[in-house]
This record gives structure tokens, sequence and C-alpha cells, in this order.
């Protein structure tokens, strides 16, 4: 591959629906422009880009992949990313590097609730951003319902440049609307240049007119020539419709099928023409590092070196893959780059690019490309890396929580370690899964996006460290706390020959405000209790706390007032003070209306219309609160605050309420007092596997 400048260069994110045929777009991509030498198919596991095992045997993208290529002496940095929910941190990973965005739409579902909860999380990163029709050969596709649909989601920035020449069984060719010029298509997907159909002849002069106005309100003086003159130079026009395009003015509209391999040159052609190379958006925004003083770094490939990780990949012959975006300076072999997160120092020694998993080794990467470095000593996903001197830090990524939990266990004893190891490689990968090893529970509960995220995970844990594990329910971390107040006294007493053990406390158990913890009163006076024996005594409490008597959870928002007592000169020590604590604290606290709290989650979900009442009433069923609704476009959005013992595989049971169109987000809340009869048998639960477990 050629070496090309930053003015050349073109970063395009693919997003969209699962199932809208993003991967097949690029795989049409990958053939026009000869990296390879036919379409690959994702349906008969040919494709350039879902080559992994789990993708084959999925037909879906799990990961995002990198396809560079080249058209019109131009380079094009092209991710294909996953559709799938599950897998969103491959999709933002992405959009933090990408410049432009192609939402890719299916032209038989058209806007599907997928791809308006990607829409929502591009406004983030501001991309310029732009649409694909795909799959417009496809039964009962209706062009204007699409574009209705688009405009009816995203609103009258949707504009096609672009017309279908028929469609569904029909369709054959497309109409250009920036060149004014047709192209016919045969079975193989070879075109032929053509006059535009009568039929459209007029619609598409009266859609190029649209153009010029949307190109001439991309500039303040381009709108000034446009009323003096009534129209724009091809100069003019490129340049004001480049301008709309970037400043999310315009959504411009294209169309084609992948699959048949129609109209993919004229999208290339697209993007090597009216989409703004990295040296033409503003400038990245960086932060001194370790402060918070915002520096603009433009990308200008002669300045100082900048690059920023957004991916880490294991490669088993190439170990760790570093995919970088160099923001500024240029990238080559043999240079000395300071992480500034680490504080040490990392020697370039080999540059890549990729093309699916084909790797091209690259003589340099300048300010605004892609590069892939290899065998870094100690850099992980979100590090930035810049030359000596240049203490600039790339804001990093933040990935969402969380939905879906679940408790893993080794299928062989003595795996626990592994899977720990396992799982925190994985995590250099993968930064949107967690792994918490809670004492308490006695489990290890991995935190995922979804089923098949937490599905993925398990597989690679057994065919990349050679973990088998089991999935069970994951534990619910309940608490205790009390209602009532209670004072309550013991003495530990203690001879057997030899010096013996005494303390004796008094103490006062009360409620504490939610969420305020433990707080310890020491109340003694007249040196009833010396104060070298009182940490005992809260050390004793605070132990006895670890448990509580109900559900022999850990018990939480309390106070205790030691007020009285009394000791030995001779056997009282901190031991028998401590026992003597916890005692009294174990006692008083089934006296003071003890209560159980489970972990509330604020939940935020988000469904087309026709299934609004099913999720409601099943979360109702849940023990959920409604919180409140709001309209979406066609979706609603429901607010509701659920226990987290009624979410587990809440993410299946949505899918399957809502035919896999339903989607959500969990944010902790709190803890609240469980209803008597839910609280009862937990209780007889805890009992039980007490019994058992003795």
């Amino acid at each position: 591959m050629k070496e090309y400048t930053t003015d050349k260069i073109r970063n395009l994110c693919l997003a969209g629906q699962r199932g809208c045929g993003k991967t097949s777009l690029t795989d049409a991509i990958a053939f026009c422009t000869g990296v390879n030498n036919r379409v690959g198919r994702v349906d008969d596991g040919s494709s350039m880009l879902d080559y992994t095992d789990a993708e084959i045997a999925r037909r879906t993208s799990i990961s995002s992949k990198l396809l560079a290529c080249e058209w019109q002496d131009h380079k094009i940095n092209c991710f294909d990313t996953p559709g799938h929910a599950d897998f969103i941190g491959e999709l933002l990973s992405c959009l933090k590097v990408a410049d432009t965005v192609l939402m890719v739409i299916n032209a038989t579902s058209g806007v599907e609730i997928g791809t308006q909860l990607q829409w929502k999380t591009l406004a983030r990163f501001d991309p310029g951003r732009f649409f694909f029709l795909n799959k417009i050969e496809n039964d009962n596709v209706v062009w204007q319902t699409n574009l209705d649909s688009l405009t009816d989601a995203f609103g009258n920035q949707v504009g096609p440049v672009q017309l279908p020449i028929g469609v569904a069984q029909d369709f054959k060719g497309i109409v250009d609307l920036l060149q004014m010029k047709a192209y016919l298509y045969d079975a193989d997907g070879k075109r032929t240049e053509t006059e535009i159909p009568a039929d459209l002849k007029e619609a598409a002069e009266t859609q190029h007119e649209k153009l010029i106005e949307v190109a001439a309100e991309g500039d303040d003086a381009l709108l000034e020539k446009y009323f003096e003159d009534g129209t724009l130079s091809d100069t003019d026009f490129l340049k004001g419709l480049r301008r709309s395009i970037a400043a999310g003015k315009f959504y411009p509209l294209l169309c084609g099928s992948a699959v048949r391999n129609i109209g993919i040159r004229l999208l290339l052609d697209f993007i090597s023409t009216y989409l703004l190379s990295p040296g033409d958006i503003p400038a990245a925004r960086s932060v001194k590092t370790g402060s918070e003083d915002t520096v603009e770094v433009p990308a200008d490939a002669s300045g100082k070196p900048l690059a920023y990780v957004f991916k880490t990949v294991s490669e088993s012959h190439l170990g760790e893959l570093s995919y970088i975006k160099v923001f500024s300076g240029t990238i080559t072999s043999g240079l000395d780059l300071a992480n500034q997160q680490t504080s040490g120092s990392e020697r370039v020694t080999q540059v890549y690019t990729f093309q699916g998993k084909t790797r091209i080794e690259l003589k340099s990467v300048p300010a605004g490309d892609i590069g892939v470095l290899v065998k870094l000593k100690n850099t992980h996903t979100g590090n930035s890396l810049t030359g000596a001197g240049f203490d600039l830090t790339v804001p990093t990524l933040e990935f969402p929580n969380p939905v879906m939990d679940v408790a893993i266990k080794a299928k062989t004893k003595g795996d626990e370690e592994k899977i720990s190891n396992g799982l925190h490689r994985l995590h250099e990968e993968d930064p949107t899964f967690k792994l918490v090893a809670d004492p308490a529970l006695g489990q290890q509960v991995l935190y995922g996006q979804g089923p098949t995220h937490i599905e993925v995970l398990t597989e690679k844990l057994k065919d990349r460290f050679g973990v088998a594990v089991d999935l069970l329910k994951p534990k619910i971390p309940y608490r205790e706390t009390v209602k009532g107040k209670a004072e309550t006294r013991y003495r530990h007493k203690k001879q057997s020959g030899g010096r013996g053990q005494y303390g004796e406390v008094h103490i006062r158990i009360e409620p504490n405000s939610r969420g305020a913890g433990f707080e310890f009163l020491d109340q003694i006076k007249g040196g009833v209790i010396p104060n070298k024996f009182i940490p005992a005594v809260q050390k004793g409490i605070v132990e006895s706390m670890v448990h509580g008597g109900l559900a022999r959870a850990q018990v939480v928002d309390v106070k205790v007032a030691l007020f009285y007592g009394s000791f030995h000169e001779v056997d009282s020590s901190d031991m028998a003070f401590k026992i003597a604590g916890l005692m009294a604290f174990k006692q008083g606290f089934l006296e003071a209306k003890p209560v159980l709290l489970e972990p509330i989650y604020n939940i935020e979900i988000s469904v087309p219309d026709e299934y609004t009442g099913d999720v409601m009433g099943d979360m109702s069923s849940r023990r959920g609160k409604i919180a409140g609704m709001d309209p979406d476009g066609r979706n609603q959005i429901i607010r509701a605050s659920v226990p987290q013992a009624e979410l587990y595989q809440y993410s299946v049971d949505l899918r399957s309420m809502t035919q896999g169109q339903g989607a959500y987000s969990l944010e902790f809340s709190g803890y609240e007092e469980v209803p008597h009869e839910s609280a009862q048998k937990v209780i007889e639960e805890a009992k039980r596997e007490r019994e058992e477990g003795d």
C-alpha cells in the first residue's frame, strides 16, 4: 500500500441495526477496491470481515474489523462494526476515531430501534453522517416509504443524492443526482452509463436543485453567490456540500445492493469526493497531562506525534496489537514514544494496517491515519502515546454500564485463578464487561452487555485460556438494617485457670439514615471502660455486622452507641471486649426490628409502541415501579425502578417480548426494604443454605 497524505485519508465507520448488511457492504467494497477477488458472503462463511469461528457460526459480527483500501488516489479506513447491542463497545471504540459515519439501513425493514439507539450514540461524537439504503432489491421495498421513515426519524436534513431505477424485483439501476447521470447494472454488478429514465427526469432535476440549495447553505459566501447567480459552479457545489455534510446540516441518502454489487462504486466515489479528510475537520481536543487544561491539536503530519490507542486485539502469533489513530505527527518504525498514562517509554518496531485479517506493513502513519502497533510493553486501550516532551492526553472513552450479570464458576476445581487471569486479558480487548469477586456471597460475578456477550466471553475463556466454566444464577447482595431502637448488654466472662477473660458492654442500636453507613458513638463516662478497650468493642461490632441475623447479609446504616460497661483490672483484654461487642450487637440487632434490604436499579427501556403494554405489564410483575414514559419517534422510553432480584435474564425476556427490538440500560439506584412475603422467602432460603453447609 502506498503512502498517503492527511488530505487523502478518509476514516469511515459503518453503523446500523443488526442484519442491515454492513459486513456485506464492506465485503463489496473490498471487491470493488481490489482487496478481494470476489464478493465475500456472510451466509456461506466466506466474508473477509466476519472470519472468526464464532462469527461464522452465528452469521453476525462480534467485533469491529478494519478494511484499509484505496480508491481514486485516496485511502479509506473502513470500520465494519457489530449491529448487535451486546457489542456496543466495538461501535463506540470506532466512533472515537472515525470522521464520518455511514448508517446502513435495511430497505425491507426501514428505520429500526437499533438504528435509532445507535443514532443517539452518535451525538456523543458528532461526526458527519450519511445513509446507505441497502437490500433495495428485496421484495416489498418501497422507496418513498423508506425516505419518509428516515425523515420522520432523523429530520429533514435527510435528502437523497441518488434515486433507484426500479425497486424490489424491478431494481436495475441508479440515478446519480450529484453528476446527473444514470447507470444500469447487469446480473454481475457491472454498470453501464445511460440516460436518466423519462419517468425519473423531473424528480431528478427537482432534487438536484435542492442539493444546490443545500450546498449554498453550507457557507455564507456561497449563499450570497447562489442568490446572485441562481446556481453554483461545480467547484462551489462540491465545497458547499462537503461543508453541509460535515456540519450535520445535510445527511445524504445513497442506495444500492451489497450482495448484487450495485451502487458500491458510486458509494466509493462519494466517500472520496464529498467526505472530509481528518485535516478538514475541527482540531482534536486533548488535555495537558495531569491537568484539565484543554489543548486543540490540528492533524498536522509534520507536528509532534500524538496517537491514541482505541482498540487492543490479542493475536496468538503476534501478541497484542494496539490499534491507534494518529492525531498529530507521523508514526514510523524505530520511533520512541511516551505513554502518558504509565509514564513508560515504548519503541515502535513495526507499523501495520489490516484488510480484514490480512496484515499489511506500512512505512509510516501520518496525522489522521489509522495504524496498528505490535508488541508494546505496557500500553493499553485508552492510552495516549506522544513524542518526548509533548505531554498531551486524548480523553478516554466512557463505556456503558453492563446490563446482565451471571455467576461464573470453573468446571475444574483449582481453575479459579485462570478465570480471573483470562478475563483480565480479555478486558484489554473489551472494556464493556467486568468481573466482581464478592467474598461475602462466595461468588465471582460476570457483568456483561447481554446473553450473547456473556456467551462469547465464556467461549473465549475456553478456546484461548483452556478454562471451561458453568454459569449460575448470581446471588443477590442483600443488606440488613434496623427500623427500631434496642438497648442490650453482654458480659463476656470466662475463667479456666490462670488469667481469665472479662468484658462487659452496654450498647444502644438505632437506625441511621439510608446510605449513611455505620456510625459508632463512644458515650462512656467516668472510665467504666478504659479508653484502650473501646476500639476493640467497635471492632467486634463491625465484625458482627458482616453477617446479620436474618439472611446473614451485611448490616448497614445503623448507629451503635457504647454507653456503659465494666472491666476487670486483671482479666480484661482487647479480645474480651471485642467478643463482648460482637455478641452484644448480634443480640441487640434482633431486638431492634431488623429488616432486609435489596438493591434497586433504575431502568430505561426503549421499545416500539406496539410492545409498550406488554413490557409495562411485565415490569409490574417484577415488582417494578413505573416512573414515567416518554415518546421517542415511533418508540417509547419507559422509566422504572426495579429490584435486582427480578432482573435475572431480563435481556433475554425483553428481546423475546419485543421480537428482538427492545433495549435497555441500567443504573444502580440504592437499597430499599424487601416486602415482607419476599423477605421471608429469602430468609428461609438462607437458612436452608446454612443447614446444608453444616
